[in-house]
């Protein structure tokens, strides 16, 4: 990526408040799109906090098992490991990506 293509990534870093980034998220997605963005957020946490079938996971959050199972694999698996960085942060843990 270009420092041109990243003017998404530049907006959020550019924001200095929950309320600032929460005003943006509801003027940038539809409602539809930020429940999804929440609902994968909130899938990342229960598999992160482990003990929680895929099939449990779907019905806490109204998910589809298929939508489980890609956010699992995107957690563990794939090298972008964006969710791991959040949820470490979110707990108050450093960088150190688990594994």
């Amino acid at each position: 990526m270009t420092p041109e293509t990243m003017i998404l990534e530049r907006a959020f870093m550019s924001l200095k408040t929950e309320a600032e980034c929460a005003a943006f998220l509801r003027d940038l997605l539809t409602p539809q799109e930020y429940k999804a963005l929440r609902e994968r957020l909130d899938i990342a946490q229960l598999l992160n906090k482990g003990g929680v079938s895929y099939r449990e996971i779907s019905k806490i959050t109204g998910a589809s098992v298929t939508t489980v199972t890609r956010v699992a694999r995107f957690l563990k698996d794939e090298p972008y490991q964006g969710y791991r960085i959040v949820l470490n942060r979110l707990n108050g843990e450093d960088e150190i990506h688990k594994k």
